[in-house]
């Protein structure tokens, strides 16, 4: 028993006398080193960048309303409360929640207070592709028209349609807060079942 006592003991002692030769080697101390370094920097800048950001302020759910082209630009993202607004098929959403897609600096940021239809239909975000005017889509092949649709179901599924795009001379439609409502309980229902 002494003899096994013995070889535990000096495996132990040849253990600890490795452990001790490689973490006091030069090579394992820079790495070492240079790993707090990197922790020491992360951990800083994470501090730093948390402490930086302002708290989003949730804006309250925009009141359903029909828009002129004119009254759409307004909603672009650089008004007092930064509410950003497109259009695509016809359809008014508010994007505002998706601001880093469509806010200024964004991949999409080209749509904010426009109709996108046309440039979503060809899968271009130049402002090119986008007219200032009204834009009746007639002349767009069905496959485009499929796109725009698609895209109009994505953000019929994770943003508020707040209205319609109003045609030079059409009037705009008359919503009450029971609409509103109702579209909310919808909402509410699709994300439940998903």
């Amino acid at each position: 028993m002494a003899s096994v006592n013995a070889s535990i003991f000096s495996h132990f002692q040849l253990f600890l006398t490795k452990c001790v030769v490689f973490f006091t080697s030069p090579i394992s101390l820079l790495f070492f080193g240079i790993c707090a370094f990197v922790l020491l920097i992360k951990l800083i800048s994470w501090r730093r960048n948390k402490k930086q950001k302002p708290p989003e302020m949730q804006l309250p759910r925009m009141k359903k309303r029909d828009m002129t082209m004119d009254e759409l630009k307004k909603f672009d993202g650089t008004g007092q409360d930064g509410r950003i607004c497109i259009a695509v098929n016809g359809k008014i959403f508010d994007v505002t929640q998706g601001k880093e897609f469509y806010g200024a600096g964004g991949p999409y940021s080209v749509f904010a207070g426009r109709d996108a239809s046309r440039a979503l239909s060809i899968f271009s975000v130049s402002k090119s592709a986008i007219k200032d005017d009204y834009d009746d889509l007639s002349d767009l092949t069905s496959a485009e028209m499929n796109r725009i649709l698609e895209w109009e179901l994505q953000l019929t599924e994770k943003y508020d349609q707040i209205g319609k795009l109003l045609r030079p001379g059409q009037e705009p439609g008359d919503y009450t807060d029971s609409e509103e409502e109702i579209s909310e309980e919808r909402k509410d229902d699709k994300l439940k079942s998903q």
